[in-house]
């Protein structure tokens, strides 16, 4: 069955960013679809801002310490003990403020195109490392090459000081080398096991010898470290440098397949189309590791908009918390509790559960996250204190043991609400054309297109409040958002 014009462009919008803006919704029967996609492009090609919420004392204190320093000598002569701890746990507490901004990015900007492909990239270049610079650094990079071009991505990356940390290779050594970055290089950035040979891991490491980075986070190749002898990799030979290893591995078409079928998963469908994977994979090759070439080879293909394809992804937490925001544009008045939000329901911004990333799909379900799911819109809208498990996480500290109300035990909120608010009115005012009794229909395309034919009316109206048209449109809003369908995009 052919999508109406209004579905295609949510699709779109769900897919291609974090779902519809509550004031677009009364223009999407009126925009064509290619148009809708070019916009989406166009918006996030220009205005890119990279954040900065470090706190100044941990930038006067990296500042204060020399450009030839490195991590190895740090400890004994350039920084006191208690300086290193204050940059730690100041760093926890920016980390939240990262998370914030980047959930009020993805919730605002027109740039979504830019920040839903970044959230990708974010999960694809799993890393969890506690030094707000570093993240920081890794995020910029991720955001600015998130649409460009992939080899670009993957030499900024690989050169980024968290990931470095994260993957050991500050003790990759000549002589002594530590094989976990370039496995992690090749298994999960770039080609997928069982592409490469336990030879081509060791190989690989032996090129990346001498990799790291100084304290203020810059990319310096320590030479003294470096295994400069011939190096066999992927069947080539040659004195190979890490670059050299990350060209050669581009070299390989199992990695222009390897990453669209991740990317396929991610935005069409977890049930891979070999037939649409293949001529993705050839064309992003072909167009030599161009990204938003291949954002716009699946955005404007038919087969995107097929009927399968479409309502058939569980959300993530952090789509399910944005789109939220998003259409009834919801204004967090304590922006932190978000992070309690993220946690219960298992993805919180860049604390990543390893290496590997969010799981993703059916993992995101279970009968505790499956109820809060359910239960946060009307939560939302009625400022309701509920009691709300989160899950255990000795990096992860919610700060929410200051507030008032809010007891922690082990890892358990009570008295816990979300304290924010909706902009009914602009909301309200894109159904203003729609008949009464046509009114109900007109919802459930707006929140759950095509599902939403799986809900019975009844079921809904149940919820409604009659009293008037804006407290029938609220009430029934919330409704469809708290229902199972409402989960799927």
């Amino acid at each position: 069955m052919a999508l109406s014009l209004q579905v295609k462009n949510q699709h779109l919008l769900n897919r291609a960013g974090f779902g519809i803006a509550g004031i677009e919704i009364s223009s999407l029967s009126k925009i064509k679809t290619k148009k809708m996609f070019e916009e989406l492009v166009n918006n996030s090609n220009q205005n890119f801002e990279p954040f900065d919420v470090a706190d100044i004392s941990i930038k006067n204190l990296i500042m204060g310490v020399g450009e030839d320093t490195n991590m190895g000598t740090l400890k004994k002569n350039d920084l006191e003990q208690a300086d290193r701890v204050k940059i730690r746990e100041q760093s926890r507490e920016d980390l939240k403020s990262l998370n914030y901004k980047w959930l009020d990015e993805m919730a605002q900007s027109k740039a979504v195109l830019r920040e839903k492909m970044s959230f990708f990239w974010h999960g694809h270049f799993a890393c969890r490392d506690v030094n707000i610079i570093y993240q920081q650094q890794l995020l910029q990079e991720i955001r600015f090459n998130a649409l460009g071009n992939f080899k670009d991505l993957l030499f900024a990356v690989s050169k980024n000081a968290s990931m470095l940390s994260f993957l050991n290779n500050q003790q990759n050594r000549k002589q002594k080398p530590n094989e976990n970055f370039a496995r992690e290089v090749l298994e999960l950035f770039t080609m997928g096991r069982g592409n490469y040979t336990e030879k081509d891991v060791k190989e690989a490491a032996r090129a990346f010898t001498g990799w790291g980075y100084n304290f203020k986070g810059e990319f310096t190749l320590r030479k003294q470290f470096h295994d400069d002898g011939e190096k066999t990799f992927l069947g080539q030979t040659g004195n190979f440098s890490g670059e050299d290893v990350l060209n050669i591995i581009l070299q390989q078409k199992q990695t222009a397949i390897f990453l669209t079928q991740k990317m396929y998963k991610f935005f069409v469908n977890d049930q891979l189309d070999d037939k649409n994977i293949q001529w993705l994979a050839n064309r992003f090759y072909k167009n030599n590791y161009n990204i938003g070439a291949l954002l716009k080879d699946i955005y404007t293909s038919d087969w995107f908009y097929n009927d399968k394809n479409v309502g058939c992804k569980i959300k993530s937490p952090v789509e399910l918390i944005v789109g939220l925001r998003k259409t009834l544009n919801i204004k967090m008045d304590e922006p932190q509790r978000q992070l309690v939000i993220q946690n219960a329901l298992g993805q919180v911004l860049f604390y990543p559960p390893n290496v590997a990333g969010w799981p993703g799909g059916t993992n995101w379900i279970d009968s505790s996250t499956l109820m809060f799911r359910l239960q946060l819109p009307r939560i939302i809208k009625e400022n309701e204190e509920i009691s709300i498990s989160t899950k255990a996480d000795d990096d992860i500290e919610m700060g929410m043991m200051e507030k008032k109300k809010l007891k922690l035990a082990k890892n358990r909120f009570s008295g816990f609400n979300i304290s924010a608010s909706i902009d009914w009115k602009n909301y309200i005012a894109q159904f203003d054309n729609i008949q009464r009794p046509l009114l109900l229909e007109a919802l459930k395309t707006a929140i759950v297109p095509k599902v939403g034919i799986k809900i019975k009316n009844e079921v809904i109206e149940k919820e409604a409040d009659n009293s008037s048209r804006a407290s029938y449109i609220k009430t029934v809003t919330i409704a469809l958002m708290s229902s199972p369908e409402y989960q799927m995009c």
